[in-house]
């Protein structure tokens, strides 16, 4: 009768959310057999469906109410054939054949004597009278019957609380020996490598580390690589954190948070991150003015000349070029440099926070993700920089040609250990295959080895002849080491859905500009064209229209001039820079789907998850809790959930590691309709580039020779900037 119950539901509270609907299911399904009237039935769910619906009266919730009983127990409904009755209690209606005087009656008892039984006074068999043993079972009954309403109620509540993230945060824990306890106590430790052995990293429940060693030497520069979610941010957090012990008098910098604006400039925020040189430029004026305002102290005179010898040393006057130098590589024009910090947007910022520990040089610099911020010519540039750095430099980077010029090793993590390989990343990969094959091709021979043993074992173990041969074939089977297979990690596929082909031309671009209400012109008279077969990438600095071309291509924004073509077949994808962040973070990957397409069955949204790699109980994850890389292959699934037939892609490589960016590459090459992306990867470029489109001086034109011919472009102005 549950289905018929909830069909009563649905139909007079269509309103109804699919947890409450659950619960007043549960209660009246665990209930059935101990309702005894239709009150018990409102007593029990008629709060909850007054909350669903404040327009009914008690009435007609109590009369649905009744419903529920009849079709929960319809053998003790009395039906008079109106459809309307309340349930008795099992009882039954008593038709009279005639009206009765009921004064006539009182009059007749009177005079009739005690053997008249009054119609007053009801006379009660004894046989009747309740039990009180069984009152004490009912009443235990009663209460037994209550608990577990109370349970399921607090069931649902616990349902609904834990779809709500609980923030986590990470411990760690190390071993210290006794040696570089006694240096660290004594300050005798002067040492600029870091050493952190024996540690463990978890984040909630979850271990990422055990048992790992880092070794950071003196000015060496470490690429740290691992797949994503395994780890790499938190390590960073907890170096910088000091949660992991590093000798005091190393000097760290994180980059990881963007600069507060205020109205300090830009070039003054990057100057002020030397303390010295700052304390000794304020005392300098302080002297000064002491000086001019006629002080007799000799001693001033004194200390204003070593403070002139300590700027002196220090290279004072060299430090605004220096820091000009670097905030211009990072793309701040002259103009830019001047402006207050607080008139830029959060990239910007995030900018000059690399552009000040750029500056300030520490004994080591952390880096997570320094390319995500960037456009082509400021990675190009601060892939030079870096490649004469002083210091130690530790760097988390998804961007394959950043690692194969930058670093001097590689930090490999995975299989909750940190392993080091000499050179950049393509090094590295070609180490690690050679690794990988050496090792399968020992685990095979040792495998065959032991089979061969085994067989042998097997064959003479009943031969009375071969008994000593047999006993030391098995000794020697319980010394090989314990076999063990490679570990090979899982490869991230990605699969774009199968799309039908349209007629030429898809989208066409004609005299296209646009500009916003102050007048500023992004570009004009651009003319493009694309098919299902285009392959186009956009590239430009920031802030040169790229983002306002895809919102004029997706239809977000509307051009000030010129027109916009689309095939009437098109079915667009958009993936913008801010998709991740715009998932709701408090529900699992399938109802994510679920809320943004609803009415397919749950196998659909888990294909559809599983073709971007976020499969089994990944899927079922609260999205909070997922990695960026992890958000961002959720973000695409949600944004293919529409079967788009061209896609029109921001920057999404940024949370992705280098495994899922390669992936990536192959699905659209795979793919069988459009797409234009706009990136900063040059690798990805590479990989899937038929058509350059670079945005700048006001337009947006196609480039011949494709992305080479636009790196030497980029490459001969950062010369002549340097010249």
């Amino acid at each position: 009768m549950s289905a018929a119950c909830t069909a009563v539901l649905k139909r007079e509270f269509p309103s109804i959310d699919g947890e409450l609907l659950s619960y007043v299911e549960t209660v009246l399904q665990s209930s059935a057999d101990e309702f005894e009237n239709g009150d018990e039935v409102y007593e029990a769910v008629g709060a909850i469906l007054h909350e669903v619906s404040q327009e009914k009266s008690e009435d007609d919730v109590r009369e649905i109410c009744d419903s529920f009983l009849r079709l929960l127990k319809p053998g003790r409904h009395n039906d008079d054939g109106g459809g309307g009755g309340r349930f008795l209690g099992g009882g039954h209606k008593k038709i009279l054949a005639a009206p009765i005087q009921l004064g006539e009656m009182a009059a007749t008892q009177e005079t009739a004597g005690d053997d008249v039984q009054s119609i007053w006074v009801i006379q009660r068999d004894d046989s009747l009278k309740v039990d009180s043993r069984k009152l004490e079972k009912a009443e235990a009954k009663r209460q037994q019957k209550l608990e577990k309403r109370q349970e399921v109620k607090a069931a649902v509540a616990a349902a609904a609380a834990s779809s709500t993230p609980v923030l986590q945060t990470a411990t760690a824990s190390q071993v210290i020996s006794k040696k570089d306890n006694k240096l660290e106590s004594k300050g005798l430790n002067r040492s600029m490598d870091v050493r952190i052995e024996n540690f463990d990293v978890s984040f909630g429940d979850k271990t990422l580390l055990q048992n790992a060693d880092l070794l950071l030497a003196a000015g060496r520069r470490y690429g740290f690589v691992g797949r994503n979610g395994l780890g790499k941010t938190t390590l960073l957090k907890m170096i910088s954190g000091k949660q992991l012990q590093i000798p005091a008098h190393i000097t760290v910098l994180h980059v990881e948070q963007e600069v507060v604006g205020d109205d300090t400039t830009a070039l003054d925020s990057v100057l002020e991150v030397d303390t010295v040189r700052t304390g000794l430029i304020e005392r300098e004026r302080e002297l000064n003015r002491q000086i001019a305002a006629g002080s007799a102290d000799a001693s001033l005179s004194t200390e204003l000349s070593e403070v002139y010898n300590q700027l002196l040393m220090i290279e004072a006057e060299k430090a605004p070029a220096r820091a000009s130098i670097i905030l211009n590589g990072l793309g701040f024009s002259k103009e830019m440099q001047a402006r207050s910090t607080r008139t830029f947007s959060g990239g910007w910022r995030m900018r000059l926070a690399l552009a000040r520990a750029l500056f300030s040089k520490p004994d080591l610099l952390l880096l997570d993700e320094p390319t995500n911020m960037l456009d082509i010519k400021a990675i190009i540039w601060l892939e030079n920089y870096l490649q004469n750095w002083p210091t130690t430099l530790l760097v988390v980077s998804h961007d394959r040609n950043f690692l194969d010029t930058v670093p001097t090793d590689i930090l490999y993590l995975h299989s909750l250990r940190i392993e080091t390989f000499k050179g950049n990343y393509e090094q590295f990969d070609k180490t690690r295959t050679e690794r990988h094959k050496s090792q399968r091709r020992e685990y095979e021979a040792q495998l065959a080895h032991r089979n061969h043993v085994q067989e042998f074992i097997d064959r003479f173990r009943y031969n009375a002849n071969r008994a000593a041969s047999v006993q030391s074939k098995i000794k020697m089977l319980e010394k090989l080491p314990e076999l063990k297979p490679v570990e090979k990690e899982i490869e991230v596929t990605l699969k774009f859905p199968e799309v039908e082909p349209l007629n030429p031309p898809v989208m066409n671009l004609n005299e296209v500009q646009f500009k916003y209400s102050d007048d500023k012109v992004i570009f004009t008279s651009v003319n493009l064209s694309a098919n299902l077969d285009s392959r186009i990438c956009i590239v430009g600095e920031n802030g040169a229209g790229k983002t306002t071309l895809l919102k004029i291509v997706v239809g977000l924004l509307q051009p000030t001039g010129g027109l916009v073509h689309m095939h009437r077949g098109v079915r667009l994808g958009y993936f913008s820079q801010h998709h991740v962040d715009q998932l709701d973070m408090s529900v699992n990957c399938v109802e994510l789907l679920q809320n943004a397409y609803p009415g397919k069955p749950i196998e659909e949204y888990r294909r559809v998850l599983g073709s971007f790699g976020v499969s089994g109980d990944l899927a079922l994850q609260v999205v909070a809790s997922l990695s960026g890389g992890q958000k961002s292959r959720v973000a695409l699934a949600k944004m293919c959930m529409g079967r788009p037939n061209f896609l029109v892609l921001d920057e999404p490589t940024n949370h992705l590691d280098i495994e899922t960016i390669e992936a990536l590459g192959k699905a659209v090459n795979k793919y069988t309709g459009g797409v234009i992306l706009v990136s900063h990867d040059e690798r990805l470029i590479r990989m899937i580039c038929k058509e350059l489109w670079v945005c700048g001086d006001g337009t947006v034109k196609s480039v011949d020779g494709g992305f080479d011919e636009y790196r030497k472009i980029v490459e001969r102005e950062l010369e002549a900037v340097a010249g």
